[in-house]
């Protein structure tokens, strides 16, 4: 066997420092070579415009695989294998070019994407339609860069770029990772299929997978108590971007009651003058970051507050522990946290300042709940 270099894709985020690549992204990776062997089926036809189809044995004698990674964020190399003995492999040659051509169509494809170009100059709408699949457990702020020849920018695809290369396929429908959050007022056990009413947003439905079935049923029997779920996995978004269903699931986890990315969740809808004709709205892009920041930072085994919007655009979350009352008044904007403490008991009090963008500072703040009696489990 003979094996050279074909695709050396980087990715390039946080996730991917110190050569880590998340085996989420692996199947996007995977996909890849499934998509340039339809792709290179379809250079071969436009070369031979006479030929109905690729020939028998097409892709006999060439492989990809991953041959290692190499450092620099993370850059999973990607060889071609070819068969060395070519007596019997007849057009092994001219195949391996259309396979060399289709990484070329694959990159001025997304480079076309990103530059606001027309993606179906390079690729044709069957063959953009696995961009729903490569690309999907990207996240903001993230993507994969591919080279391009004679020293051009390299081509990235990115949540918005893969978005724009899936519409071009003309797929009714499109795929993405969700995280959503809400309570199940409806499972059929017979179909296999149960309701998700979503915090502010719409009814959908989704499979009931049998590792998550028990999970799905105690949501429902608590439905008219309050229960809800926080659901991770693929959902289905129509071309208007709407969500319309869920695709598969990977968890599903029951909810505490104080849940405060839930809690932010209930203020998405709130409009300039909700308090009694008064009152700032929180920005949409601040309650983004605070559920991300609070998710990742604040401690687990810390005691949940409850959490309110302000007058002012903000959010308030308060602590009430035994004979102390604790509170974080969070400005959304400046990403700030000023911290109050009161003692009923002993009239004492502490104040002070944290800047919500150093994760120190929630563990900081987890540490003193827990201090005051506030921790969980």
């Amino acid at each position: 066997m003979n094996a050279k270099e074909y695709l050396k894709p980087r990715l390039v985020g946080e996730r991917f420092e110190g050569a880590a690549i998340p085996l989420e992204v692996l199947r996007d990776i995977a996909v890849l070579e499934e998509m340039i062997v339809e792709v290179a089926k379809w250079v071969f036809k436009q070369e031979h415009p006479d030929r109905q189809r690729v020939p028998r044995g097409f892709t006999d004698g060439i492989e990809l695989r991953l041959d290692g990674i190499e450092e620099g964020s993370a850059i999973p190399r990607i060889v071609l294998i070819l068969a060395t003995t070519s007596g019997c492999l007849p057009g092994l040659a001219e195949n391996e070019q259309c396979f060399d051509l289709a990484k070329d169509r694959l990159v001025s494809a997304v480079a076309a994407a990103e530059d606001g170009g027309d993606v179906t100059d390079h690729l044709p709408p069957e063959c953009l339609t696995y961009f729903d699949r490569v690309g999907r457990s990207l996240r903001s702020g993230e993507h994969i860069e591919f080279d391009r020849a004679n020293q051009q920018p390299p081509a990235r695809l990115t949540r918005e770029s893969r978005r724009k290369l899936v519409l071009a396929s003309r797929v009714r429908e499109f795929t993405d990772e969700i995280i959503v959050r809400g309570s199940i007022p409806e499972a059929d056990k017979a179909d296999m299929t149960f309701e998700l009413d979503i915090i502010n947003g719409p009814k959908i439905v989704g499979p009931i997978p049998d590792q998550h079935m028990d999970v799905i049923v105690e949501a429902f029997v608590g439905y008219q108590e309050g229960k809800r779920v926080m659901v991770q996995g693929v959902g289905r978004y129509s071309r208007q971007n709407r969500l319309t269903g869920i695709d598969s699931i990977e968890h599903i986890t029951v909810l505490d009651p104080l849940d405060v990315p839930a809690r932010l969740d209930e203020f998405r809808p709130l409009r300039r003058g909700w308090l009694d004709g008064v009152g700032i709205p929180p920005p949409q892009e601040g309650l983004d970051w605070l559920t991300m920041q609070f998710t990742a930072s604040y401690p687990e085994d810390a005691a949940l507050p409850y959490a309110y919007p302000t007058e002012d655009g903000g959010i308030l979350m308060e602590w009430s522990l035994g004979g102390v009352e604790a509170s974080l008044d969070i400005d959304l904007v400046k990403r700030t946290g000023f911290w109050h403490l009161f003692d009923t008991v002993t009239d004492q009090t502490d104040a002070r300042e944290f800047d919500l963008e150093d994760p120190a500072a929630w563990a900081e703040i987890g540490k003193m709940i827990r201090e005051l009696g506030g921790g969980q489990g």
